[in-house]
């Protein structure tokens, strides 16, 4: 199940709702992002971030992630939700929440789900900072990562 919304999220909650949808649970794995501060040697600091996606497509993009990963492994329940708007530092972003009969597809999957949402999902984030506002560029790492996967078939 996918969601992406404006309001804070509570992971308790999600975390609740994953057992509600699940059966044969014998691990739950969750990862939660954050909006983070800057390098300090960059000498910024972040005031806001402003998250933008496109309705109906973004989730779609994140259903098909989701799908992805329980034809990869033997999963429970899945629950990925995911803020846009303005958001101050420190707020959460995202969470992925994975239920599984066993702890590594559980591991594996919500990495996998994360990689994946981070290149593929169409979300924009314009970071205001006290030296100016722009919009983040997709990192090299994640790029990699995603394609890790890629090559594990």
């Amino acid at each position: 199940m996918v969601e992406v919304q404006k309001e804070v999220f509570s992971i308790e909650e999600i975390t609740s709702e994953v057992k509600a949808l699940g059966s044969h649970i014998g691990a739950i794995v969750s990862f939660i992002g954050y909006v983070r501060d800057f390098d300090v040697s960059e000498n910024k600091m972040l005031l806001e971030m402003r998250l933008e996606h496109y309705p109906g497509m973004t989730e779609k993009v994140l259903q098909t992630i989701e799908k992805k990963a329980f034809s990869k492994w033997d999963l429970s329940a899945v629950r990925i939700v995911h803020r846009v708007g303005i958001l101050k530092l420190n707020d959460p972003i995202v969470a992925v929440v994975v239920a599984s009969p066993h702890r590594n597809n559980a591991f594996d999957a919500c990495r996998f789900i994360i990689d994946f949402l981070k290149t593929e999902a169409p979300f924009w984030k314009k970071e205001v900072t006290n030296k100016g506002a722009y919009w983040v560029e997709d990192k090299k790492s994640d790029l990699k990562q995603s394609m890790s996967w890629k090559k594990e078939g």
